[in-house]
């Protein structure tokens, strides 16, 4: 920390009380000076010979002339005795703590140059413009004091002073930086004194600076003067995103308790009032900041119950970074109401995404001026559709187990997403089928728009089996996962040793089956007879193409496999039809609505059907 010392007398100023002060000399005093609750004892001689203030109080003929009243003297009666001490030219030590005080206190007092030369205004500016605003933590230090010497720092101009020295070092090249900072968070190799930076030839090599080495230094600072701070870095330009982002992410967990952890302690007003000012200097970049930062702002803003445009800029940002988040980042809890989570908010970020894909697709037909105004806008790509389906697939598992959660709210969610393209279509039913589990008392219509959400053809082998036995789901939705296997055995069977599934299927569908990943397929009435038709009449279609084939052994292995499979598949299917019959599941809604029946809506939408041939 850089001082200057004034004067060369020593300190003869003693105290009597905690509020008398005097001079010890041998000379009386003959003036006192009451500042606030403070007598000062002193001579009029020293002070008139430098104060222009205390030329006019002690000359004024309506005051007494032997004393003077001083109340509204900025920094009080420290700054008061430093100004008095310079005028006995006693010793006074001059800092980054106490700088300003005098500063404003020798304005005051009228201490110009034009008094007495080399009066203390001007040794005071001296020492700030050379060594003061030349220091970095000098320059944090004296812009903390100045918030107690309003409105006299700021007409002083040491605050933009302040300001501007602090935002030009922070803008500095990193092989500039000089000075001292502070650095605890995620230390450089370099720094961490990693064997690879080991000297060479007996010269150690110089440490790297991090571009964000200014951050932490920063939150020492009140409220108000950080935000003046960082908007005068932005406007100087030559500042990442980034960089801004990692300031206010250390700033926010210095001053918002529990903000790391998601719950925030102390006063809601004052931390509501911090976290709105963030918001609001958040970078326009959004795939600057941590994808972390943002969450946590959200959850806190939520918590907090922020303003709804510092909320709504919030979701917008997360939500055009929605496939970076995990399951976990969008369970947050709802702080009243009988729900559990909060998937409003959910809803709201999933939202957003299919708007930022909206106006992805829209970027190839704007003009340049208007790419530069969309220019926080991300191209999003099919990987990242992939990933919020299957973000939005497990958060909808998770909250499936929630009791209070309405059936309405969770199609709507999976609905959002039913367009995105999806490998398989198990993580949907993993959350219907845990939905189901968790509400037994929803109805039969009830279950058939839920299962309406996936699409039998994309289940996984595994998914596949485990549907078959599932008692949860309504019959059809039984039939049809059959069905479909059936389909993948007789793809096997006739030369496709390897084949792609999901490829396979389409191609033994009717055309415009596989349209949309949301609707349940339907068929003919044929198609669904012959596909339970491959279970009674495996047996005797291998036979006949073992006969055929008598010298292909790998067909012979096919066959095999083909009429176990169409007998697991009978065995199954008489097994769950029998126990379903038996529950009293079967209705008159289930059979209505049976494999011979289920192709009314399909057959409208599409006149022209190519049918699959029959196996006999």
């Amino acid at each position: 920390m850089k001082f200057m010392k004034l004067g060369s007398k020593p300190d003869s100023f003693q105290n009597d009380g905690d509020n008398i002060r005097y001079v010890a000399t041998e000379l009386a005093t003959d003036l006192t000076v009451k500042v606030g609750d403070v007598n000062f004892y002193l001579h009029k001689f020293p002070l008139l010979s430098k104060s222009a203030r205390i030329q006019k109080l002690i000359t004024n003929p309506e005051e007494n002339n032997d004393e003077v009243h001083i109340h509204d003297i900025p920094g009080g009666p420290a700054a008061f005795e430093i100004c008095a001490k310079f005028c006995y030219g006693m010793t006074v030590t001059l800092n980054a703590y106490n700088v300003v005080a005098a500063r404003c206190a020798a304005e005051y007092l009228e201490m110009y140059e034009t008094v007495e030369k080399g009066n203390l205004i001007y040794k005071v500016d001296v020492f700030l413009n050379s060594s003061i605003f030349r220091g970095w933590k000098d320059s944090i230090i004296v812009l903390q004091t100045t918030k107690s010497l309003l409105p006299w720092s700021e007409e002083l101009k040491i605050v933009s002073h302040c300001l501007n020295s602090i935002a030009s070092k922070a803008l500095i090249e990193t092989s500039k930086v000089e000075w001292s900072y502070t650095y605890n968070r995620k230390k450089l190799p370099s720094e961490n004194g990693n064997g690879n930076d080991s000297p060479w030839n007996g010269v150690r090599k110089q440490q790297m600076v991090p571009k964000d080495w200014w951050v932490e230094d920063l939150c020492e600072l009140k409220l108000d003067l950080y935000e003046r701070v960082v908007k005068t870095i932005i406007s100087k330009g030559n500042v990442s995103g980034y960089v801004i982002g990692e300031a206010l992410n250390a700033y926010a967990s210095r001053k918002l308790p529990g903000f790391n952890k998601g719950l925030i302690h102390g006063d809601t007003a004052k931390n509501k009032l911090l976290l709105e000012t963030i918001i609001r200097l958040l970078p326009p970049d959004t795939r600057s900041i941590p994808f972390g930062f943002l969450l946590k702002l959200l959850r806190a803003g939520i918590l907090l119950e922020c303003q709804e445009s510092e909320r709504s800029k919030l979701m917008k940002r997360v939500g055009h970074c929605l496939e970076e988040a995990k399951v976990a980042d969008l369970l947050i809890r709802t702080p009243v109401g009988e729900a559990i989570f909060n998937v409003d908010t959910v809803q709201r970020l999933v939202e957003e995404f299919i708007i930022a894909c909206e106006h992805a697709g829209e970027a190839d037909s704007l003009l340049e001026d208007e790419l530069q105004e969309m220019k926080s806008t991300r191209i999003i790509s099919d990987t990242a559709k992939i990933k919020v389906a299957k973000l939005v697939d497990g958060y909808l598992a998770e909250i499936a187990r929630d009791p209070n959660l309405p059936l309405a709210k969770f199609i709507h969610l999976a609905e959002l997403v039913s367009s995105f393209p999806r490998a398989t279509h198990d993580g949907i039913y993993r959350a219907i089928d845990m939905y189901l589990k968790e509400h037994p008392e929803i109805s039969k219509s009830e279950k058939k728009r839920i299962c309406r959400l996936m699409d039998c053809r994309k289940l996984s082998a595994e998914a596949c089996m485990h549907a078959i036995q599932n008692e949860r789901l309504p019959m059809r939705i039984v039939v049809q996962v059959l069905f479909f296997e059936q389909l993948r055995a007789t793809s096997c069977s006739e030369g496709n040793s390897t084949p792609d599934r999901a490829g396979s299927m389409r191609s033994s569908l009717p055309s415009g089956s596989h349209e949309s990943s949301r609707s349940i397929t339907t068929n003919t009435e044929e198609e669904w007879e012959e596909a339970l038709k491959f279970s009674g009449e495996g047996s005797r279609r291998s036979s006949n193409d073992s006969n055929k084939t008598n010298n292909n052994n790998n067909n012979n292995e096919r066959v095999g496999a083909n009429k176990m499979k169409g007998l697991m598949s009978k065995k199954i299917l008489s097994k769950i039809w029998s126990s379903k019959d038996r529950s009293g599941e079967i209705t008159s809604d289930d059979t209505s609505e049976s494999p011979a029946s289920t192709v009314a809506e399909e057959t409208k939408s599409t006149p022209s059907r190519s049918r699959r041939h029959s196996v006999s």
